[in-house]
């Protein structure tokens, strides 16, 4: 497994199964590319979800009727409660050379990740399924560890422009870049607001 970040704009998902897992599925795409759910019913935690849904018992569909409902999909997801069947559908998928994950069976060629983003980042964390409980905690402890890490890519951006400007030699640069990541201070300051933080680098750093 190979992790990459994929922009899914366009791009079709099919999901098949309308339970609270197919439910987590399309959330997870939903309004970054064109989601559509195939079950012969939908939780209720599809309500507040931006997919297309269609109703059909897939359980009874041969295999060419369920090819044909994959037409055009960049991502098939089986999110049924039967692994049987969610593994016949990732059987097929490799027939007609579609990515697929499967959310109970065998293992597909797609694993969807826990993640962790923010304007200016996105982290992805993933154990193979072998224990979602660490992706959750690693998750939540980003988060609480580094709760000012947006400032801190926005501030480097800022600086390394100026840093262009007046440091010539591409290896001070970046030393410089790196000093103001190991510096606490900077962190502590920029959880206060990143001006807080500019004025530390300002002074610390960029003084003639």
């Amino acid at each position: 497994m190979l992790p990459l970040m994929i922009d899914f704009s366009g791009k079709k998902v099919i999901i098949f199964g309308g339970g609270d897992v197919g439910a987590r599925k399309a959330a997870y795409f939903s309004g970054q590319s064109d989601v559509s759910v195939i079950s012969r019913s939908f939780s209720r935690s599809f309500d507040n979800i931006r997919a297309g849904k269609t109703e059909a018992d897939i359980s009874v569909a041969g295999d060419e009727e369920l090819g044909g409902m994959m037409d055009g999909a960049f991502l098939v997801i089986a999110a049924t409660s039967d692994p049987q069947l969610n593994d016949r559908i990732g059987r097929i998928c490799s027939a007609r050379g579609v990515l697929f994950n499967n959310a109970e069976g065998t293992r597909g060629d797609v694993i969807l990740p826990s993640k962790i983003e923010g304007e200016h980042y996105l982290i992805a964390i993933s154990t193979g399924g072998e224990s979602p409980g660490i992706s959750r905690y690693l998750r939540e402890h980003i988060g609480a560890t580094l709760p000012a890490l947006d400032a801190m890519i926005e501030l480097q951006g800022k600086l390394r422009n100026v840093l262009k400007l007046k440091e010539p030699d591409q290896s001070r640069r970046s030393l410089l870049l790196r000093d103001v990541i190991m510096d606490q201070e900077v962190w502590r300051a920029l959880s206060v607001s990143p001006e807080a933080g500019w004025k530390i680098v300002e002074t610390r750093y960029l003084h003639e």
